[in-house]
């Protein structure tokens, strides 16, 4: 099942993105004293009192800007919007209300979701500097410090019970994101797994504009399959309808158990293709590389071999991945890529027992210690897997700085080497034994 997703908006320069790093522990939204300097949705998640959750970062939205920039960035933030349980508005205690505040306000109203007022930059409290907003009409302000960490366990106390109130939809079947460039075939091979012509199918490209869920069962099993837009390059992009569909498509792959990446075998694999790849292993996904349209190309005894070598010399930051040669036009083996699913799926979801995981890493570093530097060798003191979808495995160590990452990678081997992770990226977190 999806984790709760919590969205933080507003108007630029109120501190959405420190407090995004706040909340998730790293630095990874760029903070400048300058309006709109975070422009596209940054994804991580977070954990809270055993609630775990996924935070969204979003631009700064600007209401009445005509300019491209700004109405890029507000569509980006309405879908954040659209797929949150939960919404933080954030503004700008310093400042004040603007009219911006209450364009925002307005646009959160029509939402119908959970809205948390959340007045930035408050480093000493008054009532005086929080009266203003009950103005907008969305209840109680909350006043925080993004910058000094103050505040901000109020602000997610509330939000996180927001979760039992308005919970993610159970829904017990395997969620299948069929992801790629346009007119790589993605809506034929829905229809072919699914039986019947449920998109529309031509040859011109980017036919399907939006992400479309059907539920099918094969086998015993309850599937959804989710068929979405063609991801084109940023630059090809030619107008607002074709980019929101492009936003859902990445918001389909971040819902999905599973990603069948779908590439035109005739062309064979593209810049772009390499980059939708990219992102479904940056957010963790199980995949299935789909080679389509295998009818048109000539084969002899050696192609597919032939094909994988490839796929394996341009895929080498994600070279546990799977793949399958079909036509989805004639259905050539397209009845496999059920049981695919299914193998990538529980692989993602696969536990070490600990015992085992600790004997494993204690005869690996006994047998290949890790290099030195500086005269300090890195020390394993326990490890355990703390997650799954994907497996995610802690080590303790005596200095995280220790950890490189080619050891990392050689340690991420060994995992392989004795589990079948197959099709599923793996995280291997390095904390030092005095964290919590």
């Amino acid at each position: 099942m999806a984790k709760p997703l919590i969205a933080i908006v507003g108007r630029p320069n109120v501190g959405k993105s420190t407090f995004f790093n706040k909340v998730v522990g790293k630095k990874l939204s760029i903070t400048e004293d300058k309006p709109g300097v975070t422009r596209d949705r940054l994804y991580a998640d977070g954990d809270w009192r055993g609630k775990a959750f996924t935070v969204v970062d979003t631009g700064g939205i600007e209401m009445r800007s005509e300019d491209t920039m700004w109405r890029e960035i507000k569509k980006q933030a309405e879908v954040a919007i659209e797929t949150a349980q939960v919404i933080l508005f954030f503004v700008d205690g310093r400042e004040g209300l603007t009219t911006s505040d209450y364009d925002v306000a307005e646009m959160l109203r029509r939402s119908k979701k959970p809205v948390i007022l959340v007045v930035n930059k408050i480093d000493e409290y008054s009532a005086d500097k929080i009266f203003e907003f009950y103005s907008l009409g969305l209840g109680e302000p909350y006043a925080v410090s993004a910058e000094h960490g103050t505040g901000i366990g109020d602000v997610l106390d509330e939000a996180v019970s927001w979760f039992e109130k308005s919970p993610v939809e159970e829904d017990d079947s395997i969620k299948i994101a069929v992801v790629g460039k346009p007119n790589a075939g993605k809506s034929s091979l829905v229809n072919r797994l699914l039986g019947f012509e449920r998109t529309i199918v031509t040859d011109i490209a980017g036919t399907t504009r939006d992400a479309i869920d059907t539920p099918l069962s094969y086998g015993g099993k309850n599937y959804t399959l989710i068929d979405t837009a063609g991801i084109r390059k940023k630059s090809r992009v030619e107008d607002d309808v074709e980019y929101y569909s492009r936003l859902r498509a990445y918001d389909a792959v971040r819902r999905a158990d599973v990603c069948l990446l779908v590439v035109d075998s005739s062309e064979g694999l593209t810049e772009q293709d390499t980059k939708i790849i990219g992102f479904v292993h940056e957010e963790g996904k199980p995949s299935v590389i789909v080679m389509n349209k295998w009818d048109l190309i000539e084969k002899d005894t050696n192609t597919i071999n032939k094909f994988d070598a490839k796929l394996k010399e341009d895929l080498k930051f994600m070279d546990y991945f799977k793949s399958i040669y079909i036509s989805a036009k004639t259905g050539q083996r397209a009845e496999k890529i059920f049981s695919i699913i299914d193998e990538v799926y529980a692989h993602s979801r696969y536990r070490v027992p600990t015992g085992i995981l600790n004997d494993l890493i204690a005869d690996t570093v006994r047998a290949n210690e890790p290099p030195a530097y500086n005269g300090r060798r890195l020390k394993i003191y326990f490890s355990s897997q703390v997650a799954v979808a994907p497996p995610t495995f802690v080590l303790k160590v005596n200095s995280c700085d220790l950890m490189h990452f080619s050891y990392e990678r050689f340690l991420e081997n060994v995992l392989r080497k004795n589990f079948d992770f197959s099709g599923t990226p793996i995280k291997i977190i390095p904390r030092e034994n005095s964290e919590e």
